[in-house]
């Protein structure tokens, strides 16, 4: 019977170490973690040009954006004017919607961009990994493929498949590069592009974020006056002190 018992033991043993072993995609995130993790920024407050294009190429309307983050898991964003009080929190797993002040709306709504872009680096390899897989990410899935002229490594979708949910990494500087989201219902595929990458800090900020729908620009996102490992007021990122937190920003 010992001897039954022990065998049973060994077998359990092998059977959780092989459930252990970290998936393609997840390796990958380990990459990209392992790469900046000791240098990368843990705050980073910018302007951003937020653009809307109409289908024929042409400027539908602009706004200007303040935002501040504190990574992991915390971006702020304020619509206009500060002073107005019109914005969103992305706080961990919730967006939280904010209008004159107010509390408008949450949901349990973690922010793909924030994570991929920026979190990445800064949080442990399990927390990304758990967080992309509720995401709908399959991280079973990886493939090798070249973007921009440069090689990138794909996750979420084996070569061919452009449909399913998936992220692009550049495969030298392992920086997120693209985001292919089908989104839940039978609407278009959105095409997310993180461009122009420069080195800031210990870590790296693409200046130009794109959401092409069926080839064509959407949306345009430029930062200017981007700044990182600034002290920042904690409040910032609690709904219940949206106005009255000390901003970052002073026209």
């Amino acid at each position: 019977m010992r001897t039954l018992f022990a065998a049973c033991v060994v077998l359990a043993s092998f059977a959780g170490a092989a459930q252990a072993q970290p998936s393609a995609g997840e390796k990958v995130v380990a990459a990209m973690h392992d790469r900046y993790a000791s240098t990368w920024y843990h705050t980073l407050t910018f302007v951003q040009k937020s653009t809307w294009y109409k289908p024929d190429g042409s400027e539908a309307r602009v706004q200007t954006w303040y935002e501040a983050a504190s990574f992991p898991g915390r971006l702020r964003i304020d619509i206009g004017e500060p002073s107005q009080g019109n914005g969103a929190l992305f706080v961990n797993d919730s967006t939280i919607r904010i209008a004159g002040g107010k509390v408008t709306g949450a949901t349990a709504d973690p922010n793909d961009l924030l994570i991929l872009g920026f979190d990445v680096y800064t949080q442990p390899v399990s927390r990304t990994a758990q967080v992309l897989r509720a995401q709908g990410f399959d991280l079973t899935r990886t493939h090798r493929d070249t973007w921009e002229g440069r090689p990138v490594i794909v996750v979420g979708a084996l070569a061919g498949d452009t449909t399913s949910k998936q992220f692009w990494v550049d495969a030298d500087r392992m920086l997120f590069v693209r985001l292919l989201d089908p989104g839940k219902g039978a609407g278009p595929v959105q095409d997310v592009r993180f461009n122009t990458y420069e080195r800031l800090g210990g870590g790296w900020l693409a200046e130009q974020v794109q959401v092409l729908v069926g080839g064509h620009v959407v949306y345009q996102e430029d930062y200017t006056d981007a700044r990182v490992n600034v002290k920042l007021d904690p409040a910032l990122w609690n709904a219940a002190t949206w106005s009255t937190a000390r901003h970052w920003h002073t026209p």
